[in-house]
């Protein structure tokens, strides 16, 4: 194992590290990290066995040193999920990337850096960090969504062969919870456009962006970012969501135009919105650190208002939605991932409508406002 103990610092009855009194605290702190390393170190032999035992397969302690010794790689969780991580890096589904790295580091500090082979996984496991996961203060929703990205490269990972489907993630919730309203009614928006924001350039900026994306059928700030100016031709607006990489066209109107107008600089790089102002490789961060100034100065302009909810990105979306529905708008081609519990079904009821249909629609509710 590595580990350095002294005769009296180990328990050969209980197998267990012991804590001497008179230790000093340093000697004390290294004892209590390897108390906490053993035990790991026992429940992923015990696990290996219980593979084992699970697949009914014959098995030496030769097989156990060797899968517990192995290296990190492809039929480990760790391993495995860095792999798919790249294979979303090299498609440029970027944002995708990010969610999965994110999940990876946030179950990596819940096994304390010990990796595991997808034969350990159990449901034991899963319900153990759901509730480290509550313990942690995370929301249902988003507890959710770390253990439904855990089950999808669980899933990969079995039709790839690496293990056996054992349904780790029966007992835990990997459902999506309704979160707060975010919508806001026309004549809140009318509100917003209509405030009188000349000596606050920076509320101006933020507002301007906020009723673009509302324009764009609640274009998300991301897609916004990285528009394009040759994204724009022929009067319509074609781009791929940055998301799901879909391909989706928008009919250009001069609201929109009034608004990439107002931003126009000679300095421009091949962005459409000053939202990214240099291409240096830096355009992520850019990105969110525009998206954060945004939101913050949207926030004030809510609490001004007076509006019933927090004013973010975010509400454009969800109001161009809600708005759109309750203009009788059919729902095979509004984005209910803003309301509907099935994305992949809106999808696909999007691809099935023809786009000038949906920008009429558009059209109708803009003037509408």
């Amino acid at each position: 194992t590595g580990y350095k103990l002294f005769p009296s610092e180990w328990d050969e009855r209980s197998g267990g590290i012991l804590i001497p009194p008179g230790s000093d605290e340093g000697r004390k702190n290294y004892l209590a990290v390897l108390q906490d390393r053993v035990a790991g170190d026992t429940d992923r032999l015990n696990r290996i066995i219980a593979s084992y035992e699970q697949e009914l397969r014959t098995y030496t302690y030769a097989d156990i040193l060797a899968d517990y010794s192995a290296p990190e790689g492809a039929d480990t969780l760790f391993g495995f999920m860095k792999e798919m991580i790249g294979r979303l890096r090299r498609q440029g589904r970027i944002r995708t990337c990010e969610t999965y790295d994110t999940t990876l580091r946030n179950f990596t500090r819940f096994r304390k850096g010990r990796d595991m082979r997808f034969g350990e996984i159990d449901s034991e496991i899963m319900v153990a960090y759901e509730l480290h996961l509550k313990m942690t203060g995370v929301s249902k929703n988003t507890s959710s969504f770390y253990l439904r990205i855990l089950r999808a490269v669980y899933n990969r990972a079995v039709e790839e062969g690496f293990c056996t489907q054992r349904h780790p993630f029966k007992h835990v919730y990997t459902g999506i919870a309704k979160t707060a309203k975010r919508a806001l009614a026309l004549d809140a928006l009318r509100r917003i456009r209509d405030m009188e924001l000349a000596s606050r350039p920076q509320m101006d900026y933020a507002r301007n962006m906020f009723l673009l994306s509302f324009y764009l059928r609640g274009m998300s700030f991301v897609d916004m970012a990285y528009l394009k100016r040759s994204d724009v031709s022929d009067s319509t607006l074609t781009y791929c969501r940055r998301k799901t990489g879909q391909t989706l066209s928008i009919g250009w109107e001069q609201q929109m135009q009034a608004i990439v107008d107002r931003y126009a600089t000679e300095k421009a790089t091949s962005y459409l919105l000053p939202l990214i102002t240099r291409e240096d490789g830096t355009e992520r961060t850019q990105y969110e650190s525009k998206m954060q100034q945004v939101n913050r100065h949207l926030k004030k302009i809510g609490q001004q208002l007076g509006l019933p909810i927090p004013l973010t990105t975010y509400c454009a979306r969800h109001s161009w939605a809600t708005i759109a529905r309750d203009k009788n708008v059919p729902l095979a081609f509004i984005s209910e991932a803003l309301g509907h519990d099935n994305e992949q079904t809106t999808r696909i009821y999007l691809d099935s409508i023809r786009t000038s249909v949906v920008d009429d629609a558009n059209r109708m509710i803009i003037e509408g406002l």
